[in-house]
């Protein structure tokens, strides 16, 4: 991580954390729950990192330590794929992507639970590996049903940042083996979960309206 670069916590308290518990309050009380969700939503996008000191702030008043990085890894199994991150195209190359992306974040939340077991987790770095390429191949077939150069220029400049991310996971993993700092690796995984919320807030931003 680079000098002044964000932590990807910052961005997803609110989504993995946060939103689902409206989700579920939705179903008692819709008027209270949307315009709740739609206060922290829009606070959110304006102060990216709000639900995170708000929630850490809540923690401290309440004298609990909690591993926010682990917490959010495990959750973000637990919880379906919102509509923010899916891409509304009927054809196959958009359904195939909304599969994909959830799937990678899917494996990446079993990190936590098999991190310690040497077998297990060199396997589930193996589908990790296949899930990342599956989603860049997917991506690239997408590319060709966004029409507008600034568009595809988008999509393009986020599969590169995903690349990069995909890189330093790798990296994060090699050092892990040496030096056993699982914390590193929680922190690159919820880069790389970061990452695909990126490309698929692209995708919809660019080629949804149609």
């Amino acid at each position: 991580m680079t000098m002044g670069e964000e932590l990807p916590i910052n961005y997803l308290v609110y989504p993995i954390l946060l939103r689902p518990i409206l989700d579920k309050l939705e179903r008692k009380d819709t008027t209270a729950a949307e315009a709740l969700k739609s206060s922290l939503s829009k606070v959110e996008h304006l102060n990216p990192g709000f639900a995170y000191d708000l929630v850490m702030g809540l923690l401290k008043r309440a004298d609990l330590s909690v591993n926010m990085t682990e917490s959010l890894l495990k959750l973000q199994g637990n919880i379906p794929e919102t509509e923010e991150y899916k891409s509304a195209r009927p054809e196959d190359a958009f359904q195939e992507l909304n599969k994909k992306a959830y799937s990678l974040k899917k494996i990446l939340s079993r990190i936590p639970d098999e991190i310690n077991d040497r077998k297990t987790f060199l396997e589930t770095i193996k589908e990790i590996a296949s899930a990342i390429k599956k989603l860049l191949d997917t991506v690239y077939e997408v590319t060709s049903f966004i029409h507008s150069t600034s568009g595809r220029q988008a999509l393009e400049q986020r599969k590169k940042e995903f690349v990069k991310c995909s890189k330093r996971f790798s990296n994060t993993l090699k050092d892990f083996f040496k030096e056993g700092q699982a914390q590193a690796v929680f922190v690159s995984a919820l880069f790389l979960i970061h990452q695909t919320n990126v490309i698929m807030v692209t995708v919809k931003n660019k080629s949804d309206k149609y």
